[in-house]
């Protein structure tokens, strides 16, 4: 199947962003914040997280599941450490002022660790991973995902989001290494992106909960579960990853998650956090960056298997991705196009081409 694109540059589709997310009642200053972390989604090739959400965004606010003009509040709990609360507005916004909480708290010590509740759907995990990369220092976030679409290892009942992890270690001239994963073999966003476009999925994303058979037809993803990477490990970091996002910033984890697919009205009161870690508190930022570099090339250029064609690394499409469309545009489907149309048109806005 020959999928159909349409190349739309950064800038308009952040303004697109903006003007609908104004239009529901978010203050300019925060719709046009929260349509760069968007698009930074786009530009990265997290196709999943980025306008694509953008309707489910604006519906959810319309049926009063997000709160448009939150107040989000960062308490210092200790010299390192910080708890936001994100008074149920969207979770770029929230994950933004958690991020720069962390850059700050770690300037200070050299290492901070920011828990968020009361947030909700941030969008692509690496975004925020990132932000510290640009102060120098190490960045790692984690969430409980706005549904659970996973069992724990060997049962059957949904209990598991696809808790993602997102780790970004500054280098030299190499991209910055970025491992941007979901606990579970894909995200739920690229199911929901294989439905949109009627795209089969590929056999061992899923299985269905009843015989345990696979399912490739994502328009029955309601009705299967995404099985976690790694088999019983996968299922474990979500676990984990959960209490720490979840339950430890008194944030919703397990049974008491918010399908967020399914309830546009309720308050999912999810949880997130983030570290920000002092590269030069351990060894000079050059020699780290230097030394990164060294054995990026070195694994790069190693002996490959046969077959293989390239040796590849966490970060490098990524980086390769992001000067592709910062260039030519982010790819939108044709299906996506129709459905941000739509949008476009009962918001009254123009839509995304002829702007």
């Amino acid at each position: 199947m020959t999928e159909a694109f349409v190349r739309v540059p950064a800038d308009i589709a952040c303004a697109f962003i903006a003007e609908c997310l104004g239009l529901i009642g978010l203050p300019r200053p925060d719709a046009a914040e929260v349509a760069e972390l968007m698009v930074e989604a786009d530009l990265t090739g997290a196709d999943a997280h980025g306008i694509f959400r953008l309707p489910q965004y604006v519906q959810r606010t319309q049926a009063g599941g997000f709160n448009p003009r939150a107040n989000i509040t960062v308490t210092k709990t200790a010299p390192a450490t910080a708890l936001v609360d994100g008074d149920n507005g969207l979770g770029h916004l929230v994950m933004k002022r958690s991020a720069d909480a962390a850059v700050a708290l770690a300037r200070e010590t050299g290492v901070a660790w920011v828990g968020a509740r009361n947030s909700n759907h941030a969008g692509a995990a690496g975004v925020y991973a990132a932000m510290p990369l640009a102060h120098d220092m190490i960045g790692i976030y984690s969430a409980v995902a706005n549904a659970n679409h996973m069992p724990v290892w060997g049962g059957s009942d949904l209990l598991l989001g696809t808790n993602p992890i997102a780790i970004a270690i500054p280098a030299g001239d190499e991209a910055p290494v970025m491992l941007d994963i979901a606990t579970s073999i894909v995200s739920y966003g690229t199911v929901k992106n294989h439905r949109l476009l009627n795209k089969p999925m590929p056999e061992g994303w899923m299985i269905d909960a009843a015989t345990g058979a696979p399912i490739t037809d994502a328009a029955r993803s309601g009705e299967g579960l995404l099985l976690p990477m790694g088999g019983y490990k996968g299922s474990g970091l979500a676990i984990v990853l959960g209490i720490l996002a979840g339950l430890l910033n008194g944030a919703a984890f397990g049974k008491d998650v918010i399908d967020f697919n399914a309830d546009d009205e309720s308050a999912t009161n999810t949880g997130q956090f983030i570290v920000a870690l002092d590269v030069a508190r351990f060894m000079p930022l050059e020699a780290f960056k230097a030394e990164v570099d060294r054995h990026l090339r070195d694994m790069r250029g190693s002996k490959r298997l046969p077959g293989v064609d390239a040796i590849r690394l966490p970060g490098e499409q990524r980086r390769q991705r992001r000067e592709d469309r910062a260039a030519n545009g982010i790819p939108i489907s044709a299906e996506l196009m129709a459905r941000l149309d739509q949008l476009a048109a009962a918001l009254n806005v123009k839509p995304l081409i002829g702007r």
